[in-house]
């Protein structure tokens, strides 16, 4: 028995193989909170969520996910104190290095979206040697959302957009969703079937607004540290109770 059976059995949950999610979004919220709770500096929230990030990247991969996106940093998240922010690109950098040979081992593919060239160089350099590595690996796609907003990353295609029409490259008349949608950072992954957003904060935070147009959502009042491959399990299985129609009507069978 694996260990995500193990969960299944302890929970007294069966998931439906044949739906599951394909495409899972995260936002990972509730770091900080995690470490005041306990007097503890920030930064030690954020090195204890990344033992979740592992937890659950091991997870979704047994479970076969094949897309996971996780809201690692903002575009926003520069407002904090420079000392949080440095700690956290050195925290990225460290763990991208430190996880190519699992990454390697269980064939989990990293990309990353956000304003690459805006990261520190070292930051960049770690994050591009380990895309690089793992390019050819055919299993979870770890999209990793890092210096990333909706908003920007919508007017990133349009600008993109009109840049070609202006070159005469593009035809106005062509640009449909489907175009549009591989302007953007995230081209060539599904939309996300299911939003998950941990410590209970009940709006998106600028992350996917255009790929979560269709996600079903799923909130939790535990906070990242804290989250374990049960909960996620429990959010798979809520999300194969719900009803799917894209708009349309439910027709009953």
């Amino acid at each position: 028995m694996t260990g995500i059976e193990k969960v299944q059995q302890e929970q007294g949950i069966t998931l439906d193989s044949e739906r599951i999610p394909k495409h899972i979004a995260i936002i990972m919220d509730g770091n900080g909170r995690w470490a005041a709770q306990r007097g503890l500096p920030r930064i030690m929230g954020h090195k204890e969520g990344y033992e979740t990030l592992r937890d659950i990247v091991r997870a979704c991969d047994k479970l076969g996910v094949a897309a996971l996106t996780l809201y690692t940093f903002s575009t926003e998240n520069w407002r904090r104190p420079k000392e949080e922010t440095d700690l956290l690109m050195q925290l990225i950098e460290a763990a991208t290095r430190n996880e190519l040979a699992s990454m390697q081992e269980n064939n989990v593919r990293l990309r990353v979206s956000g304003r690459f060239s805006d990261l520190p160089e070292s930051v960049q350099k770690a994050l591009t040697e380990v895309i690089e590595a793992t390019a050819n690996n055919t299993g979870l796609v770890l999209n990793l959302a890092i210096n990333y907003g909706g908003r920007q990353e919508i007017l990133d295609a349009v600008q993109e957009t009109c840049r070609r029409v202006r070159d005469q490259q593009l035809d106005p008349a062509d640009i449909s969703e489907q175009y549009f949608s591989g302007l953007l950072y995230t081209a060539g992954l599904p939309d996300p079937d299911l939003l998950i957003r941990t410590a209970g904060e009940l709006r998106v935070s600028n992350f996917l607004l255009w790929q979560i147009a269709y996600a079903e959502i799923w909130v939790t009042p535990t906070l990242w540290p804290d989250f374990t491959p049960a909960e996620l399990v429990r959010a798979i299985a809520d999300y194969q109770t719900r009803v799917r129609k894209f708009g349309a009507v439910s027709i009953p069978e």
